[in-house]
């Protein structure tokens, strides 16, 4: 017994939920961006024709294998003999890329207050169940028909929007003020999710067939949904694992801000206060402006890497997702420094938000305004998208965090209110970049959807550094029952003395 205390006083229990925080990321994005891989296989082309009018084609003399050519080839899809593929047409493999968005889009804006009222342990459990059982009979659906496949994944996206809310809910029971920084940047580990999903499915395909790139994601995620339900719990009083010394270093680092308890508790979030409030609009203002250049990464730069710069397509993967890789680094570096700042008590919280704006929104900003007019400088356009990607990784101390500073008591509603606005971005800014070249690839075509995403990052930090604040706000707090009292107290209570101050 003494063995098994001291096993778990090595291993923190708040570690063993950061940990599996970063990997439920990782999770759900690899069941979020294998279909835009896999579908590749699912609907192949006899033919593949590449006809780029690339401004920096013409000074390409040494490397042009990584450029692109106006040529037809013939594209060489390796997969076992008899695997079934299918003749989509380009609008229905449009239905089963968009599928999982409109789910994710409409579950986002109610899922932060489900984790509040059921617990955000016993919903990640059973929406990751859920979206690792339809990704394992996908290849099913997608024989039956294409809309069967397309209801598959609308289903995986309503369950997939449950996660990020729910985490953040998770977050404001677990994480210490001094460790925030690590906990909010393991929340970014979708961005390896994603690189490690586009480095397997290759393979898989190749060896196994488009099949085994669902069904490998899928048992990824059973597996882990039950180590989930081993390793997490909704705070740490209800933990029957962790040491008292831990728990109520927790619990007395967060304070009165978070209403702990060892049972359910179900409390209606302030709506009326919360959607009046100027310090939650600040912060889903500037949440927007950065969902605005995930986005553009994430759905134009591959198409401007291709186009504009005339990378060839394998070359376009590649440099795709460097510009994630150097998000999740950056998170690390920023989450470090906010939690040694926070330690430290030099400045306030409202000024480190506010501060640490200038390198999540306004330097991205400044460097896509750099990208319009870099010309031929292939190298130099793609580290400028790495590096305004990079900087902002510096979210994890502003738009990220800053809903446990206003309200941890409600974070998971705060975020998913402002995750759900934020990610209408996904569907604008394909149609902003479509409308600006839809008469040409060149940069002068490209300069304005830069300018346009720079002035989103910058205005919307000009608009928090006015109105957003670090301070909890009055509406956050909970008056604690009677039980939860007592379950707060050390287990020697009868040598402890509690004063409750007068109302002033």
């Amino acid at each position: 017994m003494k063995f098994h205390i001291k096993l778990f006083d090595v291993v923190p229990a708040r570690f063993n939920v950061a940990v599996m925080m970063f990997f439920a990321c990782w999770v759900n994005y690899m069941m979020r961006v294998n279909m835009s891989v896999n579908i590749i296989a699912m609907v192949p082309d006899e033919t593949h024709t590449v006809s780029v009018k690339s401004e920096c084609k013409a000074i390409v003399t040494n490397d042009s294998s990584l450029y692109n050519a106006t040529i037809v080839t013939k594209r060489e899809l390796r997969q076992p003999e008899g695997v079934v593929t299918f003749t989509w047409t380009t609008q229905e493999q449009a239905y089963v890329l968009s599928g999982y968005f409109w789910g994710y889009a409409i579950t986002c804006l109610v899922s932060g207050t489900a984790a509040e009222f059921w617990g955000p342990r016993k919903l990640v459990f059973i929406t990751m169940l859920i979206s690792a059982v339809l990704t394992l009979i996908s290849p099913q659906a997608a024989k039956l028909h294409y809309m069967v496949l397309v209801a598959v994944r609308f289903v995986i996206g309503l369950a997939a929007g449950f996660l990020f809310p729910s985490l953040h809910a998770l977050v404001a029971h677990w994480a210490p003020p001094a460790e925030k920084g690590k906990f909010v940047s393991a929340l970014l580990g979708g961005a390896i999710g994603t690189v490690v999903t586009w480095s397997l499915t290759g393979p898989l395909i190749e060896n196994f067939g488009w099949d085994y790139a669902f069904y490998v994601p899928g048992v990824i995620g059973i597996v882990w949904c039950f180590l989930w339900w081993f390793l997490v719990y909704d705070s740490p009083i209800q933990h029957p694992r962790i040491s008292e010394h831990e728990k109520h270093y927790i619990i007395d680092s967060i304070g009165d801000k978070v209403a702990h308890s060892s049972k359910d508790t179900k409390v209606v979030p302030p709506f009326k206060k919360i959607f009046t409030s100027f310090p939650f609009l600040a912060m889903v203002v500037l949440h927007y402006g950065s969902n605005w250049g995930l986005y553009f990464v994430m759905t134009a730069a591959p198409k401007f890497v291709s186009s504009a710069l005339g990378f060839n397509l394998t070359s376009t993967g590649t440099l795709s997702s460097l510009p994630y890789l150097a998000r999740m680094l950056f998170s690390l570096i920023f989450g470090a420094i906010g939690d040694r700042i926070v330690r430290q008590n030099v400045v306030s919280t409202t000024f480190m938000r506010k501060f640490f704006c200038l390198f999540s929104h306004v330097v991205p900003g400044l460097l896509l305004i750099a990208l319009g007019y870099t010309g031929c400088a292939p190298i130099l356009s793609v580290a400028l998208i790495t590096f305004s990607m990079g900087s902002n990784g510096a979210a994890t101390l502003t738009n990220l965090v800053n809903h446990q500073d206003l309200a941890p008591n409600f974070a998971g509603t705060l975020y998913g209110i402002a995750n759900g606005i934020g990610n209408t971005a996904g569907f604008v800014t394909p149609l902003v970049t479509a409308y600006f070249t839809k008469n040409g690839n060149g940069f002068a075509e490209w300069r304005p959807v830069f300018i346009t995403g720079a002035s989103l990052y910058i205005a919307s930090a000009g608009y928090f550094i006015l109105f957003g604040t670090g301070e909890t706000q009055s509406w956050n707090y909970v008056a604690p029952t009677e039980e939860d009292e007592r379950d707060k107290r050390p287990s020697n209570s009868s040598e402890t003395t509690i004063t409750i101050p007068p109302k002033t």
